[in-house]
């Protein structure tokens, strides 16, 4: 079955750093490009990140480029979101998932319960 676990989430204030983990399981994880999502208060969710099978390829939404690096663990199946100077509006539920063109939203269908990160003064 496939899982994911992240952590790492709080509460920071503006232009604090945090890192995210997102430990998997139940799939061969060095077969898939790795995803971080995010989902704000009444907002749809978005693609923050994303890092190739050996992670030497990346892309980024706009929004948090130069800010943020995603990288992955191979030997620990866990991906990782190292998120620096952030903002009120990086405040969201973060969630990581597999990228697999072939399925419906080209993610797993399983979800982890995501992490939160607040960005208040």
């Amino acid at each position: 079955q496939v899982q994911f676990v992240e952590s790492g989430g709080g509460l920071v204030q503006p232009g604090g750093s945090l890192r995210l983990s997102c430990v998997t399981s139940g799939f061969v994880f060095i077969n898939y490009a790795m995803t971080w999502y995010r989902q704000a208060p009444g907002k749809e969710r978005e693609l923050v990140a994303r890092v190739n099978t050996v992670g030497n390829r990346k892309t980024y939404a706009d929004s948090v480029k130069g800010r943020f690096t995603a990288t992955r663990d191979n030997g620990k199946k866990t991906l990782y979101l190292q998120m620096n100077n952030l903002r009120p509006e990086d405040t969201a539920d973060y969630y990581c998932n597999l990228f697999d063109p072939a399925r419906v939203g080209n993610t797993a269908a399983s979800w982890g319960p995501g992490t939160r990160v607040t960005v208040s003064s």
